[in-house]
């Protein structure tokens, strides 16, 4: 059939170059059938004995794992990065960015963010864009999303913002008065709901989309020489946006649109790439700045801190199968690599713990030891023994305790991370809800966004927010007015008419959750 595709057909491509094999219980022992349990007589009950009824049953009983909280939808594939430029070295020493033309082999995990694993991938959400690296130094995870933004800067927050993505504990139905009741009374939200809502809500697959480290993190230098920086990957197929008539459509059509658009192009040798960036602050930029640097729901304007490239980020290589190479890998901002270090990101901060530990959870203390997360390029010598599903020597005879007196694995002050300006202060909870939520969100209105986007941008807005309790509305009708009172006026305006339509298309106009955007990309550099 001349319409099936790559996909389509992978089974097909196996039959063709896999030999014949006999089929085996867990332990290796060959199987005389599978079409028949073992029975006292033709009519008979089942015998305990039948260890390949059991077999089978068993491991059947248990196949699934925890899915993630969040994330949870997603496609992966492998290939490498390349540095290609000089500018990395000059303010990270990891040997990863030692010298042009230098790879590191990668893994590359894009996602939905707040729908379950059977959700659609044209839902309106932020896309996730999760790479690690398998450097010589250990693996470094860079775990960030489509939007160089996020919702809010304080991790104390994020368990309820991603409880408002999910459904109602009594009616278990998604719920827009949960959603905008949150966005409406954190103002800070303003900015990344304003990306949320406009043509970046949903990209057209996964291969026409930037991502980010999104995240402020220090690099040091081989001189011992510290900056702030943020991590850019600019796609180089181009930006592509679905249209919401498209995406509806996709929706009914292809649930799996995403996936099945990367795993065709990778098959077919179409390999998607990606152009690395570095913007780079130094301390004393960070200490005059007229934003806070740290705030994840701020960007960096480019003309202050303009990109520098720093190599090149190829996929190559479909998943051999799903389940083992992109439902187990895990990714934890917290693996880093000599020369990458935290900054005072409390977003970054929260999830230095969050993600290790909810690994832990999902996969088991050994995690890191699954074929997709070992660090292959880098030997691992720690004092960690045992746990569940070892899957190693468990570092043979080593000594498992410090200090030693027998050749075990020793410190090395060399790698020791960079720390030359402590940070001090009294310890408090402070409450980051009154600093400036909306200059930016306002510049972004005005300057980046077309009229067209404008214009869209309200639509879906109120298309979406109609759907919650008038006074939510008109608390987050507020927040859009304070970054731009032609921003509000709009949206004011068009939940008005919705009000005022027939019954049956204000139902139409008020759907579950985050609708799909158009397909124009914003202009302007973000």
């Amino acid at each position: 059939m001349a319409s099936r595709d790559k996909a389509a057909d992978a089974f097909k491509e196996y039959a063709a170059q896999a030999p014949k094999q006999p089929l085996t219980t867990s332990n290796g022992r060959p199987i005389e059938t599978i079409t028949a349990s073992q029975t006292a007589g033709p009519r008979g009950p089942i015998l305990l004995q039948d260890f390949t009824l059991l077999d089978s049953l068993a491991h059947f009983d248990r196949e699934r794992i925890p899915e993630r909280v969040v994330h949870a939808k997603g496609a992966g594939a492998f290939g490498y990065f390349e540095t290609t430029t000089p500018e990395a070295a000059k303010y990270c020493r990891a040997k990863m960015f030692a010298s042009p033309g230098k790879r590191t082999p990668i893994a590359l995990r894009f996602s939905t963010v707040g729908g379950e694993s059977a959700s659609p991938d044209t839902a309106r959400d932020p896309r996730g864009f999760a790479i690690k690296f398998y450097t010589e130094e250990g693996n470094w995870d860079l775990v960030g999303n489509n939007t160089p933004i996020f919702f809010i800067r304080d991790p104390i927050l994020f368990p309820s913002f991603i409880h408002t993505q999910k459904r109602n504990p009594k009616t278990h139905l998604k719920d827009a008065d949960m959603f905008w009741d949150f966005i409406s009374l954190r103002p800070e939200t303003t900015h990344q709901v304003s990306f949320l809502f406009g043509p970046r809500g949903t990209p057209d697959g996964y291969r026409h989309l930037n991502g980010y480290g999104s995240h402020t993190f220090k690099n040091v230098n081989a001189k011992g020489e510290a900056v702030y920086v943020k991590y850019h990957f600019k796609t180089d197929q181009g930006v592509r946006n679905l249209h919401p008539s498209r995406a509806g459509e996709l929706e009914g059509e292809d649930p799996d649109y995403a996936i099945r658009d990367l795993y065709n192009a990778i098959a077919n040798g179409n390999f998607p790439s990606w152009t690395a960036y570095l913007q780079v602050m130094t301390y004393e930029q960070a200490q005059s700045a007229k934003f806070n640097p740290f705030d994840l729901t701020k960007v960096w304007p480019h003309n202050e801190y303009p990109l520098i490239e720093i190599g090149r980020l190829v996929l190559n290589r479909n998943p051999s199968n799903y389940f083992a190479e992109v439902e187990q890998i895990a990714f934890a901002p917290a693996n880093m690599i000599p020369g990458v270090e935290p900054s005072p990101d409390k977003m970054l901060q929260g999830r230095l713990f969050s993600y290790n530990d909810t690994h832990r959870h999902r996969l088991g203390a050994n995690y890191e030891l699954l074929p997709v997360n070992r660090p292959f390029n880098a030997k691992v010598a720690n004092n960690q023994r045992d746990g569940p599903m070892r899957l190693d020597d468990n570092q043979a005879d080593s000594p498992h305790y410090f200090p030693n007196s027998f050749s075990g694995a020793q410190a090395d002050s060399s790698q020791a991370w960079h720390v030359d300006k402590l940070p001090t202060g009294d310890v408090a909870r402070f409450d980051t809800g009154d600093e400036d939520n909306f200059a930016q969100c306002g510049h972004f209105y005005r300057n980046v966004l077309t009229e067209e986007d404008r214009e869209q941008l309200t639509d879906n807005i109120a298309g979406n927010l109609s759907g919650a309790q008038e006074f939510i509305q008109q608390r987050a009708i507020s927040n859009f007015a304070a970054a731009d009172a032609d921003y509000g006026r709009r949206i004011a305006q068009k939940i008005a008419a919705i009000r005022r339509a027939p019954a049956k298309k204000t139902a139409e106009a008020a759907p579950a959750p985050l609708n799909p955007p158009r397909s124009v990309p914003p202009k302007g550099k973000l």
